[in-house]
């Protein structure tokens, strides 16, 4: 026996982005039931990114959910990017007025998901199955198991927010789908662990050995991440032998202020870069992860697709309260606009700051001119801090 429920918008995905988007409807009034095949627990468990664009943070706290961020966030108005030892500090602050701020995706979810809960949000946790059917008409719905029970969300529109291996984005036809996609040889070991970070700024290094990075989620934690082989595995990387290849990469001059301490957390991500156009199928919109996928050497991941949620909400509210089309209509090219130029920002910084293995001493020797250029010229230090602290959103 099936089990009929409405809603006006029904969510795939209770990650920041389909949490985010429940909210701003909620703001205006609009239901949305979130679904999810995840648990709480899990999905606020996930350690991801922690660099937010002036806009996201702009946006979170336009939401209401942002009292904890402007109290515990670092704000941080510049970084440096290091190339064999030599640095130079990209001054955000100075040439575009903008910062960002270090506050983990972690807590972005639990702040999302108290103020959901506090306003009573309706959510299906652990779900299977999920199908999402008759998005090319005016009436889609979205069927799954919960509990054992087969229920079937009837709804007006679907927001796929499940990530990129959801079902969303796979319920567009493939005749109308287009997917492009660059995966790189190498993938980043990452690191947390309860210690005062080597800096108050983020360091990108580019060393002969491989990418490093230096973060942080706060001022007694932080976050590291080394460039590893594709084929790598947590087993082979101990705590010595990480912390002795990340002060060889970032330098004796940062390594003699690296305080080393036991890892808690301990992962190897792969890097891609991915788009599907269009993000719009009917009535069944994509954002985030479910639509396009950056490397993180920009810092993109989180701010793309809280930028998507932002577009997909005014487009929403416009339809639902006003009747109005006009941003409905043009969402995907809206968003992708967007994407792609991020996209572009993200590729270049892992171009410039990754060894490559089919690299030979030509391309090297391009990325340190890069390197040079960027260290004395303006002009190439704000295009740079531009794209930083975020792009407009359309």
């Amino acid at each position: 026996m099936t089990k009929t429920r409405k809603t006006t918008v029904c969510i795939i995905g209770s990650g920041p982005a389909g949490l985010l988007l429940s909210q701003l409807l909620a703001n205006e009034g609009i239901d949305s039931i979130v679904l999810d095949r995840q648990n709480r627990d899990h999905i606020e468990g996930r350690i991801r990114a922690g660099v937010l664009e002036s806009g996201s943070v702009d946006a979170l706290i336009d939401a209401g959910v942002g009292a904890r961020l402007q109290k515990e966030g670092l704000p941080h108005s510049g970084f440096d990017l290091a190339f064999d030892g030599d640095r130079h500090r990209i001054d955000l602050l100075g040439l575009t007025g903008k910062q960002v701020t270090v506050y983990g995706q972690t807590e972005i979810t639990r702040d999302l998901f108290e103020k959901r809960f506090e306003e009573g949000g309706q959510f299906y946790f652990e779900v299977e199955d999920v199908v999402p059917t008759d998005l090319d008409t005016n009436q889609p719905s979205v069927r799954f198991t919960h509990c054992g029970e087969t229920i079937d969300i009837q709804c007006d529109f679907v927001a796929g927010c499940d990530g990129f291996r959801g079902v969303s984005r796979h319920a567009i036809p493939g005749d109308t789908l287009n997917t492009f996609e660059r995966v790189y040889p190498f993938g980043w070991l990452g690191v947390l662990t309860e210690c005062p970070p080597v800096s108050h700024e983020l360091i990108y290094a580019n060393h002969e050995r491989g990418f490093a990075l230096c973060s942080m989620r706060s001022e007694t934690r932080s976050r590291y991440y080394l460039q590893t082989a594709a084929t790598d595995t947590v087993e082979e990387w101990s705590d010595e032998r990480f912390w002795q290849e990340l002060k060889t990469r970032i330098g004796p001059e940062s390594a003699a202020d690296l305080i080393e301490g036991p890892s808690f957390e301990k992962s190897i991500a792969p890097l891609r870069s991915f788009v599907a156009e269009p993000m719009r199928y009917g009535r069944l919109f994509l954002a985030g992860d479910a639509a396009h996928i950056v490397p993180p050497t920009g810092a993109k991941g989180l701010n793309l697709a809280i930028a998507d949620v932002q577009i997909l909400s005014r487009a929403l509210i416009e339809k639902i309260k006003r009747g109005n089309d006009q941003y409905i209509e043009t969402y995907s090219a809206t968003c992708l606009g967007r994407v792609w130029k991020v996209e572009r920002f993200s590729w270049h910084m892992s171009m410039l700051l990754h060894q490559f293995p089919e690299h030979s001493g030509f391309e090297k020797k391009m990325q340190r001119a890069e390197f040079d250029y960027i260290a004395t010229s303006e002009a190439a230090s704000k295009a740079i801090a531009e794209n930083y602290v975020g792009l407009p959103l359309d």
